[in-house]
């Protein structure tokens, strides 16, 4: 196999370190056609290492000139060629939800792609005419009014039960922060919420409005912890209901409201908002209106504290242009500012950020401890109806996420704005 052109080389093991020799890809079939040109592809390697197993048991060692992650990709089908050609890493993705490869590590693997983006260039993104229709498909689920229901709910409206099944009591489904002597994902989700509460400079009395109620644990702890008086707002109907029922078993009916509306059809003025990871549901579209909501619904001396997932800017132009797994099959509509973008917002909108922390490596590690969570309770979600697709739909999702912010393509901070 000749080398990339960077430094990479591509060999068969040998006997000692593959064991027991087996044929290489048949040559005339076209899906060894196919075959033999992603593994060209993946000779492009610049970091790390990939242990290669073909679907006829060849197995092949590909070593970037760099180091990096070590990793193993098994093929079960050459059919991964053709979706990986025409698909890059969406159509990788689409081919293990399909069964046809594995990993023993997949946060390993993702993370040896994440690493070498750049050295796959154009490929990692497919063809041209699929990455176009898949713009167009995103595009027409932009988060209009009704649109935003939509979306909302063909994530959310997967039922309480399901997200109950896995993540912590407090049923936060963002990143948590192990601070504050935080023992578990539960304490360190609570510190969290505390963290932005502190953030925003919470008191006794404040009017908060809350945007994306999530399942109620952030209005609850802000009343009851920091004695504000809240409005919540979401549109998936399924959290409205849990939350109102949390809230009324926590006896704080008389001061929090939790409402279905979406925020651009809030009203009054508030001392103080606060959202968490809610902007990355939005969409680039709306991003205008958005700040600008925040900042009319803010008291002129009024404080708002955002937790936010962010892209990074060297990444953002190629992934607006590109919409990737998570836009395409977990959250229809979404899109992830980058921190530059976010900072254009801010300022056209007439806000100012006066403070900001990041904790990505926290994220990466609450993903983590997600899909520990969410293999464990899969019998149980079987019983509720979710097939093997769905699940290996899901552990790719939270796999994903989790390489995102272990390599530093995503972040998660907190940021306090206040009116300019």
């Amino acid at each position: 196999m000749e080398t990339s052109g960077i430094g990479t080389s591509m060999e068969p093991l040998s006997a000692g370190e593959a064991g027991e020799r087996l044929p290489h890809v048949a040559r005339p079939a076209a899906g060894g056609l196919l075959l033999r040109r992603l593994v060209e592809r993946l000779a492009r390697l610049r970091y790390g290492t990939l242990r290669l197993v073909l679907p006829d048991g060849t197995v092949r060692l590909v070593r970037g000139a760099e180091p990096g992650p070590s990793a193993d990709l098994e093929l079960h089908k050459s059919r991964l060629a053709w979706r990986t050609l025409l698909g890059g890493s969406v159509g990788f993705a689409e081919s293990y939800v399909a069964g046809e490869w594995d990993s023993p590590d997949l946060v390993a693997l993702l993370e040896l792609f994440d690493r070498n983006a750049e050295a796959f260039g154009r490929a990692y993104y497919g063809n041209r005419l699929l990455a176009l229709l898949r713009r167009l498909r995103h595009a027409a689920r932009a988060n209009s009014r009704p649109m935003a229901r939509r979306n909302i709910r063909a994530h959310y409206d997967l039922g309480n039960d399901f997200f109950a099944a896995w993540l912590d009591p407090t049923m936060l489904y963002s990143s948590a922060l192990f601070e504050d002597g935080a023992a578990d994902l539960e304490a360190a989700q609570l510190a969290k919420c505390r963290h932005l509460a502190r953030l925003i400079g919470l008191q006794p009395g404040h009017r908060l409005l809350e945007i994306g109620s999530g399942w109620g644990a952030f209005a609850i702890l802000a009343a009851r912890e920091f004695g504000a008086r809240v409005t919540s707002i979401t549109i998936s109907p399924a959290q409205a209901e849990y939350a109102r029922r949390r809230v009324q078993e926590a006896g704080l009916a008389d001061r929090v409201e939790i409402r279905l509306q979406d925020y651009r059809d809030t009203e009054g003025r508030f001392d103080r908002i606060a959202s968490i990871e809610m902007i990355e549901a939005v969409g680039e579209a709306y991003w205008p209106v958005f700040f600008a909501r925040l900042r009319d619904r803010l008291e002129p001396d009024g404080v708002a504290g955002l937790q936010l997932i962010t892209i990074a800017d060297r990444w953002f132009d190629a992934y607006r242009a590109n919409p990737d797994f998570i836009q395409t099959y977990i959250f229809p509509g979404g899109m992830l500012p980058s921190p530059s973008a976010l900072d254009r917002e801010y300022r056209r909108a007439g806000l100012v950020p006066t403070a900001e922390r990041t904790f990505g490596a926290d994220y990466a590690r609450t993903l983590a401890i997600w899909r520990s969570r969410f293999e464990a309770a899969w019998p149980e979600l079987r019983g509720q109806g979710f097939d093997e697709r769905f699940r290996r739909l899901w552990r790719y999702y939270l796999a994903y996420c989790e390489t995102g912010f272990r390599t530093g393509s995503i972040d998660v901070r907190q940021v306090r704005l206040e009116r300019g």
